[in-house]
């Protein structure tokens, strides 16, 4: 069984969403030095129930008022992203970004399902470049 590994927050001001996720929840943020704007959130201690995540400036404009929802992306742990790469449009879905390396952490891929959603799904792989 497949479990969410990761979530994401796309950010038009992510200074501003920090503040603000800080301040209702309490969840820490560190700058990554990863090679790209991106922030880990720590969500609560090690080893209690839930999910950190990460935040990235958004690269287009934001959802429109009234809008469907379209907030997180939530990124899934899978043994391999090629078997889901070749899996999903045969399920009715789309591949929107191709697998790409993480350095250091592993593979990940963006999908859309049927409706639409978009969310990621990466294999951990500590050699990945």
């Amino acid at each position: 069984m497949s479990r969410p590994m990761h979530f994401e927050v796309h950010a038009e001001n992510p200074e501003r969403a920090i503040r603000f996720y800080e301040q209702l929840f309490g969840w820490s943020f560190t700058k990554w030095e990863g090679g790209m704007e991106y922030w880990l959130i720590t969500t609560g201690a090690e080893g209690t129930p839930g999910i950190n995540g990460g935040m990235v400036r958004r690269k287009g404009p934001a959802p429109g008022d009234q809008a469907a929802v379209n907030a997180f992306v939530c990124t899934i742990g899978v043994a391999s992203v090629d078997d889901l790469v070749r899996r999903i449009p045969a399920g009715g879905g789309q591949i929107a970004l191709p697998k790409m390396p993480v350095p250091g952490m592993g593979w990940l891929a963006y999908a859309r399902d049927t409706e639409g959603n978009l969310f990621g799904f990466m294999q951990p792989d500590p050699a990945a470049r």
